[in-house]
């Protein structure tokens, strides 16, 4: 600045310092005012820290907090799968609380991921903390959020202490096996007999609250139980409540959250651009509709608030001039209601949103590239090995999941009773086949014929067919079943979900047929396949039907029924 000013026209030799001093006196001035402006109010504060939050429990308390000083949070992720794209949902957030002058912790809950039915095995839970870490740093990076205003801690630098020790111990003398259930019933898996390891997870996750001596944790809803579980419990221990910030849940490409464990409803963060366009284009997108549609959801709760953040004009889909041309949209309300009146086509919607989406992942795709991260990844997540074949040219064993059973949902046709057995049914069920299958249930005693005509049921399509009777049937009709305190038996179908059609494929989340193969076109029955299944097959106390807590499902929802805590047969 001085060099040019000494080559001024001597005219201005004379005043230079005089009128350097008052600028420089104006803009001392004009930066502690700037400071000021840029001092956020405390209202300010908290509009930014709720914003496009679902829920807050106390809300009272926090404005309390943000009106004498910053608040203290902390976001945890226990280190099981690979992070996918819908963590850019808390990543969009974590930048709000930091802009509102928020004090961040992200803790990598690795020993979390160890208690939760070992979804990361102990030797591999060092790599998957620095893998979770640099992915992490990665996409804060893609989103220009500065780093070094966050705190990284890792969960077992504190949780194996002494002292967090002895209050495990402690809430173990007041939390019940019930409430410890409940709290981790949307998060930790849950089986007919559960590990006391999963029963302790809600308890260790509210004691995360105190140790990282923060004022809230930030969270998806999915954790509310777990919250509330902390909310109970951390007083009885003498330590006081904290603030719950909670996050809507994602929805996957398929319908359903958007989960780690099953591929096809999720996107990763280092999907090739082809894969992430292909997975895109097979995404549920019926045009005009814009209440089941995953790419809409995607781009509420995921594309516009990064672009928000980033200071995006919209999100650009380029089009061919028959179809109206390259068109801009800045709000997403404008997205949905252009889209709700059929006037952007799914395939060119999908399109804008792939190269969207490829262009916000290439940064973290390039600096995964390296040899460094490139042998942390496979170190983390390490390549299934392959199995020995056999001897001789034997196939080998196919392990038993729930991706060998074929099941489909059914419309019963018709219903009359067995000609031979006062306990059973003889259906028609209609499978999306040539003609309706027969078959036999013992639902007889338990359902009427007029409950059961017409109605849609779940069915087990290749076991083999077995004379029951007299009468050939040709598979099995599923239902919840439970004895009551009374001795009373109850059992009643499973329920599809509504708009579900015959032939529709059910699956359970975590084994897709895409990834586990294809059903055994006939259970051999020497081999147990179902009877070794069937033990963990349940009706959770919210009434899902699941699979070793796992989600049973179609493409347009979950399998429910009509009894909670029950047994599926």
């Amino acid at each position: 600045m001085f060099g040019r000013l000494i080559h001024l026209p001597r005219l201005f030799a004379g005043n230079f310092y005089k009128h350097s001093v008052r600028n420089i006196s104006v803009n001392i001035l004009k930066k502690s005012s700037q400071e000021d402006n840029n001092k956020m109010s405390s209202q300010e504060s908290m509009k930014l820290i709720t914003k496009n939050l679902q829920e807050v429990i106390g809300m009272d308390r926090m404005k309390a907090i943000v009106d004498e000083r910053p608040l203290s949070l902390y976001w945890g992720t226990a280190t099981t799968g690979k992070p996918h794209i819908a963590y850019f949902v808390p990543m969009t957030k974590i930048a709000d609380f930091l802009k509102a002058g928020c004090e961040v912790t992200i803790l990598f809950a690795d020993l979390h991921a160890y208690l939760d039915n070992m979804k990361a095995p102990w030797e591999l839970l060092e790599k998957r903390v620095v893998y979770y870490q640099e992915i992490i740093k990665a996409m804060l990076e893609a989103l220009d959020v500065p780093l070094e205003k966050l705190k990284f801690v890792k969960g077992t630098d504190y949780q194996l202490s002494r002292e967090y020790t002895l209050d495990v111990f402690k809430l173990t003398t007041v939390a019940t096996e019930h409430d410890c259930k409940k709290a981790g019933s949307e998060v930790v898996k849950q089986v007919q007999y559960p590990l006391l390891s999963g029963l302790l997870y809600p308890g260790l996750q509210a004691l995360d609250e105190e140790y990282l001596k923060v004022d809230a944790q930030f969270g998806g809803v999915d954790q509310r139980k777990i919250f509330t579980f902390a909310e109970k419990y951390l007083p009885a221990l003498g330590y006081k409540k904290r603030i719950h910030l909670m996050n809507p849940m994602v929805p996957g490409l398929t319908g359903a959250k958007m989960s780690s464990s099953e591929a096809d409803s999720k996107i990763d963060l280092l999907d090739e651009p082809k894969a992430l366009k292909k997975k895109i284009s097979k995404a549920f997108c019926e045009e005009g509709n814009i209440k089941e549609n995953g790419i809409l959801s995607f781009c509420k709760f995921v594309l516009y608030p990064i672009m928000e953040l980033k200071g995006q004009e919209g999100l650009s889909i380029k089009r061919s001039e028959e179809n109206g041309g390259d068109i801009v949209f800045q709000k997403y309300e404008d997205l949905e209601q252009i889209f709700a009146d059929k006037k952007l086509h799914p395939g060119d919607f999908k399109n804008g949103v792939s190269d969207y989406l490829n262009q916000l992942l290439q940064p973290i795709r390039t600096k995964f590239q390296s040899a460094e991260l490139k042998k942390l990844t496979n170190e983390a997540y390490p390549p299934p090995k392959k199995e020995k074949q056999p001897k001789g040219g034997a196939t080998p064993q196919r392990e038993v999941t729930p991706a060998r059973l074929d099941l489909r949902i059914g419309k019963i046709v018709s219903v009359s009773n067995h000609p031979d057995a006062e306990s059973l049914y003889v259906e028609q069920i209609d499978v999306g086949e040539e003609k309706p299958r027969t078959v036999v249930s013992g639902l007889r005693q338990y359902v009427t014929l007029d409950d059961l005509n017409n109605r849609l049921v779940v069915l087990l399509c290749n076991l083999k067919p077995a004379n029951m009777r007299g009468v050939k049937s040709e598979g099995m009709l599923l239902a919840a079943s439970k004895t009551n305190m009374d001795g009373q038996r109850v059992v009643v179908p499973l329920d599809p979900p509504s708009d579900s059609k015959p032939g529709d494929r059910v699956y359970v989340e975590g084994f897709s047929h895409e990834q586990h193969g294809e059903p055994d076109e006939q259970l051999n029955p020497k081999k147990k396949v179902f009877e070794t299944l069937k033990p963990n097959l349940l009706v959770s106390d919210e009434q899902r039907a699941e699979f070793n807590g796992q989600p049973m499902k179609t493409s347009l929802g979950e399998i429910t029924a009509k009894l909670a805590n029950a047994e599926i047969s």
